[in-house]
């Protein structure tokens, strides 16, 4: 995963976050559940992202290019 990836992810859940928590203090659950989920897609992009990172690791041990 690029370090762009991971701070473009990162941003993204930090996003919902705000989201979640701005909808949670306004009392707007349609906010708070768009926020709520904009995390969620961040994460799972997140661990898409470790799990090819951790598919080129073990293809890299494997052909010797450590």
């Amino acid at each position: 995963m690029s370090a762009f990836d991971k701070a473009k992810n990162k941003a993204e859940e930090l996003a919902g976050q705000g989201k979640e928590a701005i909808g949670d203090a306004t009392g707007n659950d349609e906010l708070k559940a768009e926020g709520v989920a904009d995390q969620a897609k961040a994460k799972a992009k997140q661990a898409g992202e470790n799990v090819k990172d951790a598919a080129d690791d073990l293809g890299k041990k494997f052909s010797g290019d450590n």
